[in-house]
């Protein structure tokens, strides 16, 4: 089966570093405009969601039951974002990781990468950042910079200081970053170099390992690729799904690889965990054969539910009480349109928000 998203570039770069200390970035902390504050300094209402407008240069507050609330300007063609615990979701754009006050609903700064990109650009295969997570505590920002032409690299931010203090080379085009549960490992997908780099929270020092179920035939023209993952509770394995029909199973401290059956038969993308420990991952639809949109609802013992979706869709996210999944319909590819499909996770029934301007990464206040 041949489905979903090549890559650009010419040239193979795969590969790990040592961590390398570098300048730290200074912070823009003049905040962009909110656009819609709420009045008389309510903070924004728990459950909202947000959503990162990769069509844009904002990022979109969500009521779950009307759509579209307020935005804020974060900067050129926002990715990833990831929300820490005092209320800040950071966000990674083209210009650079944006910090955003979600209760007041404003920016409070702009941190600019040190890894040269070009020219902030968009679309599927611009530089900047793209995935990105928090350490626990919140006091480490990770996101992972694609390189256009080259491979990607790890910088980390000091989010009390609002600068990087380090870079690590990683592979290329780093779909999505995650963190150990205790935070002594961050992981980076590299969705061009088959790969998961496994850097030491501590040390920088990095490792390589080759995740590529289907082998690495095709190189940058292949569709096989791996997208995003996720840390299994408990035993710390990351699971990255491939085409709805392999589940790669890493242990990252062995670099062992082990592959389950998966039964979607789709494009994957997005993927998040439910308190209780289910998978859930965004079948995209296939380019060439296979079956259409979907999102695979995973027992932690192997069972599945796939549940039909109309239309290309991207990231995903789950409510607290792990009942509902938030579909965003960004895509990083054709197809895309401007909304998010709400899920109940216990019988499949959908409903469609509009949700700003090609919605992808997302988060539940």
């Amino acid at each position: 089966m041949l489905a979903g998203c090549t890559a650009a570039g010419t040239g193979a770069g795969t590969g790990s570093g040592a961590g390398a200390e570098g300048g730290a970035g200074r912070a823009s902390a003049s905040p962009a405009p909110s656009g819609t504050p709420l009045p008389g300094g309510v903070p924004t209402p728990e459950g909202t969601l947000l959503v990162a407008d990769f069509g844009a240069d904002t990022v979109t507050f969500v009521d779950p039951r009307r759509g579209p609330v307020g935005s804020v300007t974060v900067g050129t063609a926002p990715y990833g974002l990831a929300l820490g615990p005092d209320g800040l979701a950071w966000v990674a754009t083209a210009e650079g990781v944006a910090a955003v006050d979600t209760r007041a609903r404003v920016r409070v700064a702009l941190v600019p990468y040190t890894t040269r990109t070009g020219p902030a650009g968009t679309g599927e295969y611009r530089g900047g950042g793209m995935g990105i997570a928090l350490s626990p505590d919140g006091s480490r920002a990770y996101v992972g910079v694609n390189v256009p032409g080259g491979r990607g690299t790890l910088e980390v931010i000091d989010t009390a200081a609002r600068a990087v203090t380090a870079t690590v080379p990683v592979g290329r085009r780093p779909f999505d970053v995650d963190v150990a549960r205790d935070g002594g490992e961050v992981y980076v997908t590299g969705h061009d170099s088959f790969d998961v780099t496994v850097v030491d929270a501590g040390s920088l020092a990095a490792r390589r390992i080759e995740v590529a179920p289907y082998g690495t035939r095709g190189g940058l023209g292949s569709w096989l690729k791996p997208h995003y993952a996720v840390v299994r509770p408990g035993d710390g394995r990351l699971l990255l799904p491939f085409e709805g029909e392999r589940l790669a199973v890493v242990d990252p401290r062995s670099g062992s690889v082990a592959v389950e059956p998966m039964t979607a038969d789709t494009h994957q993308h997005g993927a998040a965990l439910t308190p209780d420990g289910r998978l859930l991952v965004v079948g995209t639809g296939a380019v060439e054969e296979g079956e259409g949109p979907s999102l695979t609802v995973r027992s932690p013992g192997g069972e599945e539910r796939v549940y039909p979706l109309e239309g290309p869709h991207e990231d995903v996210a789950v409510s607290r009480d792990g009942r509902t999944a938030y579909v965003t319909g960004g895509y990083t590819r054709d197809g895309y349109w401007n909304g998010l499909t709400v899920v109940d996770l216990a019988d499949g029934a959908t409903r469609r928000l509009p949700a700003g301007t090609r919605p992808l990464g997302v988060v539940v206040l």
